[in-house]
C-alpha cells in the first residue's frame, strides 16, 4: 500500500466564515423603522455562574406588525418594513460574556390555531463544546396579559417561565432596555426547547 502525505490545508468557504459575528449584525432596525425601539442586553453564563466568553447568539423575530421577513409569511395585509432585517447575530464579549441587540419590539404573530402568540423573539445559542445549538425564546415583562395567553409559554412549568422573560429596565427610555441572561444548567437554567 502506498504511503500518503498529509492532506493539504484549504481555506474555509466560499460560504462559511471563521468568525462568530460581524460588526452591525446585532442591529436589526435602521432609524425610522416603525415600532418601539428596544435594546436587549444580557450575559451568557455556565452552570457555575461564570460568563461564557465565546458564545454566539442569533435571534429571529417579526416586525412591529407581527410579520416575519420570510417567504413563508405571506400575510400581505401586514407590510414588510424596509430597513428591518428580522435576523441578528451577536457574539459575547470575551471579558464579560455580555451581548446586546438593537431592534424593535415585535408584534404578535398567529399560532397554528390562528390565535395570537405574545410578542417574542426566537433565540439560538451556540458555544464552545456544544455539538448542537440550543433554542429558546425571549418574552417581555411588560406584556403580562399577552404572556398569560401564549400557548408556548403556558406549556412551560410556572416556576420556570421567568427564565424566558426579559425584564424591562424601568429607568430606560428610547430605546427601552430589556435584560435577558442565558444560563446553562443549574437552578436558574434558561428553558430550552427541543426541535
Amino acid at each position: 500500500m502506498a504511503e500518503h502525505g498529509e492532506t493539504p490545508s484549504q481555506t474555509v468557504g466560499p460560504y462559511f466564515s471563521m468568525r462568530l459575528g460581524g460588526a452591525g449584525q446585532n442591529v436589526l432596525a435602521e432609524a425610522g423603522v416603525p415600532g418601539e425601539r428596544i435594546r436587549i442586553e444580557g450575559t451568557v453564563l455556565d452552570g457555575d455562574g461564570v460568563h461564557i466568553e465565546d458564545a454566539l447568539i442569533e435571534i429571529w423575530q417579526a416586525n412591529a406588525g407581527g410579520r416575519y421577513r420570510h417567504p413563508d409569511d405571506i400575510r400581505g395585509e401586514i407590510a414588510l418594513d424596509d430597513g428591518f432585517v428580522g435576523f441578528g447575530r451577536a457574539e459575547t464579549e470575551f471579558a464579560t460574556g455580555g451581548y446586546w441587540f438593537e431592534t424593535i419590539k415585535p408584534g404578535p404573530v398567529p399560532d397554528a390555531e390562528g390565535e395570537f402568540q405574545a410578542p417574542h423573539i426566537n433565540v439560538v445559542v451556540q458555544a464552545r463544546g456544544m455539538l448542537t445549538p440550543v433554542f429558546t425564546r425571549i418574552y417581555f415583562s411588560d406584556e403580562d396579559e399577552a404572556n398569560r395567553q401564549d400557548q408556548v409559554l403556558n406549556q412551560v412549568p410556572r416556576e420556570r417561565r421567568h427564565t424566558l422573560v426579559a425584564r424591562l429596565d424601568e429607568a430606560s427610555r428610547d430605546p427601552s432596555v430589556y435584560r435577558f441572561d442565558v444560563v446553562f444548567q443549574g437552578g436558574g437554567e434558561t428553558v430550552f426547547f427541543d426541535f
